[in-house]
């Protein structure tokens, strides 16, 4: 309790009778406890006084006020009244009393009295407030479960109502069966004449009368059309709060004299809601003066609610019938192969497009597992594919897969798989294949073709090389060795000459290097005689004199011999790789690493050049003029293998190539 609440308490008591009452009790008591002192009265006779001595009469006549304070204002006041009381008697008992050890026996007494009585009588107050509060909490519950009775009646009533409404609306999702419906429903609930629903038409913005109940036909086509925020149902579409109106027929709002004719006078309009959206109005109307209450009102807003919701569903039910509908036209008409299989491999639908490939009628293949079709090679992929989406991994690109036909030939694939998922459960996996078989061999016909090509070249490399080699570049050394021995034995030659014929020997000689030079890029004979590990030595050698910069060849695994065919192709294609860091890439280094597995080889070409901005795919290197990176590929793909670039401005580029051994 704050000091300014107990202000006003003693404040109160101060003005309490009782308090002067106490105040005089304890007077009058200390006047008589110690008369003789004052001269008032002399000692009485021990008769008068009960048979105590006179001033164990006093003390306890002490107990009055006590017990009355205590009674009166509680434990607190009774207390400090005792302490009063206590002041009063030690003085006698400590100096007056002639026996001060039982006056004070008496004293104490007197006190330890007092304050039991005003214990028990806090005791008994606070019995009788907390029977007291009992009751009232007693009489609270009472009317608050008698105010949950009437709710809850209320409550049942009404959602009796709603459920009959829902699970009428719930029994189709044709839509004008619904609308028909939810009006019956609407008449019956409201117990009104006239029902209507309007749908708002969002491409011309106008309410359009969808259905109607009560009226008739010549009332109905004259509200069809009601633009936003004209008559009644357009300001209850724009406003989206229900609207009252006790006289339709006089009512200044109205737009359309046919509702006179109708003789509507009561009306109430609703908005109806759809995902938060105002899709279009409810309006009910008698024929005779009627007030809405606010519960018919709240009760007609669920209910419209409701329709709401369900019209929104029978719309959304359409369109998944016209979606499904073209689903099912374009799954049956594809030109590729689409089915549908579950967990297990069981096939559940498929298209014409899949029984022209496998040689299956549809009806057979809803009969059939995939493992009909696939080798057990093919089937470990198909299971590999499977795990993946089954963890939530996609597959970003068309895989390859093999498929064994009715006829026992063979098909190839590119297959495209997803997840089927039910309730966020997967069931199944959909394929859209498509038949690459006459592609693929096409494809194996053009490597083929290249193979022999680049084989040819190679051969005619070789064949050129060794000509330049055996026949031109001995013609230059004769034709220098000539012109030596020509300057040499002609001694009256004059210096002109000399210094001409010199000149032609010097020339000779760079033809005859440059020749040499050329020839070992056609055809390098350590290649052919040692291997590709020394030829790519031999070619970072080159490449530091012809191109002044730090190269270094670094070797891991195993080293081997490869084919002939294969150490050519690795050669040009990091031949090429070194060739464009020294003509193009502007780098002060380059690294060779040459990387041996059990199953593989790869070799990385890394700078430190300028670098430069990669295309989408590979494929479009030799559109934007980098023919040498799209020869690299296409070796690359000769050896089985594969390319990849990696390369940013400023940053270098790495070339990796991938083949298998």
């Amino acid at each position: 309790m704050t000091l300014a609440e107990k202000a006003i308490q003693a404040k109160r008591v101060a003005q309490n009778v009782h308090f002067w009452l106490i105040l005089a009790m304890l007077v009058a008591i200390s006047i008589l406890h110690y008369a003789e002192q004052l001269g008032i009265i002399g000692t009485l006779s021990p008769s008068l006084h009960f048979g105590l001595s006179r001033h164990a009469l006093d003390r306890t006549l002490l107990l009055v006020p006590i017990i009355y304070a205590g009674f009166t204002f509680r434990l607190g006041a009774g207390l400090i009244t005792g302490f009063i009381a206590l002041l009063i008697m030690l003085p006698r008992a400590l100096f007056i009393s002639p026996v001060p050890l039982d006056a004070l026996l008496e004293s104490g007494g007197v006190l330890v009295t007092g304050a039991l009585a005003c214990f028990w009588f806090e005791s008994r107050l606070k019995a009788r407030e907390q029977r007291r509060q009992a009751t009232i909490e007693l009489e609270t519950t009472q009317q608050e479960l008698q105010s949950y009775i009437r709710l809850s009646r209320s409550n049942e009533k009404r959602l009796a109502t709603l459920n009959a409404v829902s699970n009428m609306l719930s029994r189709s999702f044709e839509l004008e069966e619904v609308l028909h419906s939810a009006l019956d429903m609407v008449v019956e609930v409201m117990e009104t004449e006239v029902a209507l629903i309007f749908f708002l038409d969002e491409e011309t913005q106008e309410l359009r009368l969808m259905a109607y109940e009560g009226v008739s036909d010549k009332f109905a086509r004259s509200m069809d059309r009601v633009k936003l925020g004209e008559g009644f149902n357009g300001r209850v579409a724009v406003s989206g709060q229900p609207l009252i109106v006790e006289n339709a027929s006089r009512d200044s709002r109205l737009t359309r004299q046919v509702v006179k004719q109708e003789k509507i006078e009561a009306l109430l309009v609703i908005p109806l809601r759809a995902t938060g959206s105002i899709i279009g109005t409810l309006c009910v109307a008698n024929r005779r003066p009627r007030q809405f209450l606010a519960e018919e009102i709240e009760l007609l807003t669920i209910i419209g609610g409701q329709i709401g919701i369900t019209i929104e569903n029978a719309r959304f039910y359409r369109e998944q019938q016209r979606t499904a509908q073209q689903y099912q036209d374009i799954f049956k008409n594809a030109s590729d192969a689409i089915w549908v299989q579950d967990l297990e491999g069981n096939i559940l639908t498929a298209n014409k497009a899949t029984a022209k490939l496998t040689g299956y009628s549809m009806e057979e293949l809803t009969h059939m597992t995939v493992t009909r079709f696939l080798t057990e090679q093919e089937l470990d992929l198909a299971r590999e594919v499977r795990s993946k989406l089954l963890r939530g991994e996609s597959i970003d690109e068309p895989y390859e897969q093999r498929l064994i036909k009715r006829d026992g030939t063979e098909a190839f694939l590119k297959l495209t798989s997803s997840l089927v998922l039910s309730n966020a459960q997967p069931v199944g996996f959909q394929h859209v294949a498509r038949d690459v078989t006459e592609e693929r061999r096409m494809q194996e016909n053009l490597r083929f073709y290249l193979q022999q090509v680049t084989r040819a070249q190679e051969e005619e490399r070789k064949r050129i090389a060794r000509e330049l080699h055996d026949e031109t570049t001995q013609s230059l050394v004769a034709i220098s060795h000539q012109l030596e021995n020509f300057a040499s034995h002609n001694r009256h030659l004059s210096a002109h000459d000399i210094q001409l014929l010199d000149n032609l020997s010097e020339q000779v000689k760079n033809a005859s290097h440059g020749l040499r030079h050329f020839s070992q890029d056609l055809r390098l004979p350590v290649l052919d005689d040692l291997g590709l590990l020394p030829a790519l030595e031999w070619l970072i050698g080159n490449a530091k004199k012809a191109y002044g910069m730090k190269a270094e060849l670094r070797l891991t695994g195993t080293q081997r011999r490869l084919s002939s065919e294969a150490e050519i192709l690795i050669f040009r294609i990091v031949q090429e790789a070194v060739n464009n860091v020294g003509r193009h890439a502007e780098a002060s280094y380059v690294e060779v690493t040459v990387e041996f597995y059990e199953d593989k080889i790869v070799v990385t070409v890394r700078d430190n050049g300028k670098g430069f901005e990669l295309p989408r795919t590979l494929g479009e290197l030799a559109r934007i003029g980098k023919l040498g990176l799209a020869g690299m590929e296409e070796r690359a793909r000769l050896l089985g293998g594969n390319l990849r670039v990696q390369s940013e401005p400023g940053k270098g580029t790495t070339v990796v190539t991938s083949a298998p051994v």
